[in-house]
This record gives C-alpha cells, sequence and structure tokens, in this order.
C-alpha cells in the first residue's frame, strides 16, 4: 500500500508492530537514513530474497527507498512472499521531512 509521507510517518509513530525497511544502497543509505530503519538492498537480488525470508512476516513493514519506485517493487514482493502489511512511502527518503540518522561507522 502506497502511503503519503504524512500518513506514513503518523501511522508508524502509532504502530507497536513496525519494522522501518531501507532498500536503498550502501552509498545511498551513507547519506542518511531514518531512525532504526535496517537496510537490505533490493539491487542484491537473490540476496535480497534471502535477507526478507529471515524477518517476521507478522511485523507490519514500512519500506522506502530514495524516491519510492524501488519500495513500491520491493512491497509487491514481499506481498508474494507472505508478508500481509507493507506500506510504501511515496515519493521516498529525498522527500522525508522527518528524523534522519547518520552511521558512525567509518
Amino acid at each position: 500500500m502506497d502511503l503519503s509521507q504524512q500518513d506514513w510517518k503518523a501511522q508508524l509513530d502509532r504502530d507497536q508492530n513496525a519494522v522501518i525497511l531501507d532498500v536503498r544502497t550502501a552509498d545511498e543509505c551513507s547519506e542518511g537514513f531514518i531512525p532504526k530503519a535496517i537496510n537490505i538492498d533490493i539491487y542484491k537480488g537473490q540476496g535480497f530474497i534471502y535477507a526478507l525470508d529471515e524477518l517476521d512476516k507478522s511485523k507490519n513493514y514500512y519500506v522506502y527507498c530514495k524516491a519510492g519506485a524501488r519500495s513500491a517493487q520491493a512491497c509487491q514482493i514481499m506481498t508474494q512472499m507472505g508478508f500481509e502489511n507493507t506500506y510504501n512511502l511515496e515519493g521516498g527518503f529525498m522527500n522525508w521531512k522527518g528524523d534522519v540518522a547518520f552511521s558512525t561507522e567509518g
């Protein structure tokens, strides 16, 4: 399900069963990410599928990428894999107005 930036954040803030999933590349994540997000790069192909398979399908997944296209694709893949609730961030991280975290690694 596609949600506007405002709806995505509002719903996320109320959701006790939420997991934030960032499907961008490591390079993109180095520019900042939404706090508490886990990163699984959709460009990893089968590796992306394997990583998704390790996740708890009973959680609610709030998925984003840079502009919203890859995360929409990720939500479709996740739905096909049996995930019940996936929410795509319309407009992606480049339009994100909420908090941003930066990696302390490296």
